[in-house]
């Protein structure tokens, strides 16, 4: 799948966004190249950083649509006019459609800041520390249409400390997101991800 042509769909700061574009930049995607970030914010932070790197933006508010298959329609045009192959959701906090989840079923991944399937949904780092747990992490799943209910591609742990807050432990799982989000997406470039069901074979270097 060398060229693959990828789209990031992000709402907010865009930290998993900015180690996709450094990876592709580095020239460890296997040759597959960000095209476009899609952004239901046109003034986070995240806009900017596709600017500085080049990447062009699709921004939209989607009170200014009477429905989000309406606005999922118009990007979903977008998207097949650049001969998009795969949709990174990267901290875009939008429930999507079946519009949008049917065109892309196995070409859509998420990454989510817990150990699926525990503490989905918005807030899981959150949800994890008060539960209590020993250990949390974070998880790369293909997209369905459920609340992270996909096949689970990668997950990498993350042990939570004694004393650690919401705050402490988002730093070191976002610090795991930004090494393995771009690991997911070189192996899905290079053809080494395969699906099956609801079983993900991932095959190593």
């Amino acid at each position: 799948m060398a060229g693959l042509r990828i789209a990031v769909f992000a709402s907010g700061q865009g930290t998993n966004f900015q180690a996709l574009a450094d990876a592709a930049q580095q020239d460890r995607l296997e040759g597959a190249s960000l095209e476009l970030l899609v952004c239901d914010k046109p003034e986070a932070p995240v806009v900017e950083r596709a600017k500085r790197a080049g990447v062009d933006t699709f921004l939209f508010r989607p009170k200014e649509y009477a429905s989000r298959e309406d606005y999922e329609r118009e990007i979903l045009a977008e998207l097949q006019k650049r001969g998009i192959g795969l949709v990174v959701l990267a901290g875009y906090m939008r429930i999507l459609t079946p519009v949008m989840v049917d065109a892309f079923a196995g070409r859509m991944i998420n990454i989510h800041p817990a150990l699926l399937p525990a503490f989905p949904g918005v807030g899981g780092i959150k949800q994890a520390l008060d539960y209590g747990v020993k250990v949390t992490g974070v998880t790369v799943h293909f997209v369905d249409g459920g609340m992270d209910t996909g096949p689970i591609i990668a997950q990498r742990t993350v042990e939570v400390l004694d004393g650690d807050t919401e705050a402490t432990l988002a730093l070191r799982i976002h610090a795991v997101e930004q090494e393995v989000f771009p690991w997911v997406v070189q192996r899905i470039a290079s053809g080494a991800v395969s699906l099956d069901g609801r079983h993900v074979t991932v095959t190593t270097l």
